[in-house]
């Protein structure tokens, strides 16, 4: 037979041509397995050939057969995708097959391999063969070559033991960015890029590990910036988030974050803000939508996202171990070093730090006289730097926090894991106060409770930016030991937290009593749950161990008469008030 292994030798590619085609009229799936692994065999070995009567791509460069040919050509490929659907990465014969049909796929999508077109002579045919290739790569896509790699892949990476090979991750790495870079990179092939490929768990990683040299491949063609510059638009993003829906979005936030990661030194720089910060955003804020908050007959438990309103599959399960580690990336030192720490570290950099040393068993006028002289001090150089909110800087930094902020929100079961990242990079969390601090008098107190006026839901984006703040600082608090808070005193002294304390408390205060809060809808109000757990956090370290004066906890305001009054006559905000 014409394409037996005993027959090394090749043959003119007309007679191949010509058997090729009585076989595939006759062919049958399961019984013609064999028959069709030796016809690609054979075509692929063809392609080595530098004769135009041996190479299968002769055939093309025959006018009379040319068109017959390229249909010929593109049956045979969505053979092999079909072939592709049904195998196994796992068991070792199929694996040999899937090699051999993704090497039939890449041979004859690009002209980059066929021998015949290295003689100088032939060079001139490349850029008409190229279309070709494209335009058999186009008819491969509308037959759904996406949705075969996609499951390829989802095959052979979503295990916790990887069956797929280097060979194979690059051959379906490679066959995919093909149509992409054919067409330019069009809008459509670029969604389509996106949930099908980009979308599989933890793809990134397994390309770091197997087959590294497809990362720079993908740098090369900003695959990370191309899918910021889609995902930015309003409209893209729901598209591929309504198709992808909660689970695979996850997986494909994490990708990008990971290609974040790869690139952080050069390409992050660029559109760490805004692009990237409002895509990783909008895609936690949508997988919200799934996330419950507590267990019913229409829930399933997610180890990321707690419980969770759609099903998880098997190999979607044993993948997210994987999953996490490329999410644990987007609060890794090096990440919030770039996304929130510079920006705050360029933005406090002249900003003065309170000065004050704290309660002091010391006295004396020369003390005193210090004292008053640095508060004066304190007050012109602070005035000279009291942010707007709603400033462009303000802006920036409170849409950072907020990105961070939504993983907490998001992320239920990594929270620890992002509060510790966050709380110990480098003075991120100190900067923060200290930006805080930069808003105005008392940390900003008038401009906060104005902004609370006009947006009662708390979800102004500076607000996201306070409530981190005080989940991070409960979180700092809480595992503070004595010697690091009342000696050591680095980054925070104890000033610091008479300060800290001292604006929570007014706010919370002065947003009751102005009933700028929902006084029923206080237990579900994020924003008043952070401060006021921060605020108690901070009382209770102060009654194990003093660090403030004796009156520090009164406000002044109150009216001690009225509020027993009220109190006794059980109005609701005065109860919430005596918390």
């Amino acid at each position: 037979m014409l394409f037996s292994s005993e027959n090394s030798e090749l043959q003119p590619c007309l007679q191949v041509y010509q058997v090729a085609c009585r076989f595939m009229l006759v062919w049958k799936k399961d019984r013609d397995k064999e028959r069709f692994e030796k016809l690609c065999r054979y075509l692929v070995s063809s392609l080595e050939s530098s004769s135009i009567k041996l190479s299968y791509v002769g055939v093309a460069l025959n006018k009379e057969y040319a068109i017959a040919w390229i249909a010929h050509v593109k049956d045979v490929l969505w053979k092999c995708c079909c072939y592709l659907d049904e195998l196994r990465p796992e068991f070792l014969t199929d694996m040999r097959v899937i090699l051999l049909y993704l090497r039939t796929l890449v041979t004859f999508t690009s002209t980059n391999t066929w021998n015949l077109l290295r003689a100088k002579h032939m060079e001139v045919l490349k850029p008409g063969l190229n279309q070709l290739c494209a335009n058999v790569l186009g008819h491969l896509f509308t037959k759904g070559f996406y949705l075969t790699l996609k499951s390829l892949l989802l095959r052979g990476l979503g295990k916790a033991k990887i069956p797929s090979k280097h060979v194979s991750v690059s051959a379906v790495l490679t066959l995919a960015l093909r149509p992409l870079v054919s067409a330019g990179f069009t809008e459509k092939l670029m969604t389509m890029f996106l949930i099908h490929i980009l979308s599989v768990p933890a793809l990134i990683l397994h390309i770091q590990g197997l087959a590294h040299e497809c990362s720079s491949v993908l740098v090369g063609h900003n695959v990370f910036t191309k899918s910021l510059e889609l995902l930015s638009s309003e409209q893209n993003m729901r598209i591929v988030f309504n198709t992808l829906e909660g689970n695979y979005a996850l997986c494909l936030l994490a990708n990008l974050i990971q290609l974040a990661y790869i690139q952080r030194e050069d390409a992050l720089k660029d559109v760490a803000f805004p692009a990237f910060t409002f895509v990783v955003t909008r895609l936690m804020e949508s997988c919200q939508h799934y996330v419950v908050t507590k267990q019913s007959n229409l829930t399933y438990w997610h180890p990321v996202l707690g419980w969770f309103a759609q099903s998880m599959g098997h190999s979607l399960h044993e993948a997210m171990p994987f999953v996490k580690t490329q999410l644990y990336m987007l609060w890794s030192g090096p990440m919030v070093s770039l996304l929130l720490g510079q920006t705050l570290s360029e933005l406090v950099e002249n900003v003065t730090e309170n000065s004050s040393e704290g309660p002091s068993a010391g006295g004396g006028s020369s003390n005193i006289l210090k004292r008053a002289l640095d508060h004066r001090s304190n007050r012109t150089n602070a005035a000279k730097h009291h942010r707007k909110l709603g400033s462009p800087e303000c802006t920036k930094v409170a849409l950072l926090c907020s990105l961070y902020q939504t993983a907490l929100g998001t992320l239920t079961q990594l929270k620890l894991d992002i509060l510790t990242g966050l709380c110990y990079q480098d003075k991120i969390l100190y900067n923060l106060w200290l930006f805080l601090n930069s808003l105005g008098p008392n940390c900003g107190l008038k401009a906060f409770l104005d902004l609370l006026a006009v947006n009662t839901k708390c979800s102004a984006p500076e607000f996201q930016m306070l409530i981190l703040f005080c989940d991070c600082m409960t979180h700092y608090v809480t595992i503070l030991d004595d010697l690091e808070m009342y000696e050591q005193q680095k980054p925070f002294r104890l000033t610091d937290y008479v300060n800290m304390s001292t604006f929570l408390n007014h706010f919370l205060y002065k947003g009751v009593l102005g009933n700028l809060f929902d006084v029923k809808g206080l237990g579900s109000n994020v924003l008043f749950q952070s401060a006021h757990t921060l605020l108690m956090v901070l009382y209770r370290r102060d009654c194990r161990r003093s660090y403030t004066i004796d009156s520090h906890w009164i406000i002044k305001e109150l009216r001690v008469g009225s509020f027993i009054s009220d109190l006794e006559k059980g109005k609701k905000v005065t109860q919430v008030r005596s918390w």
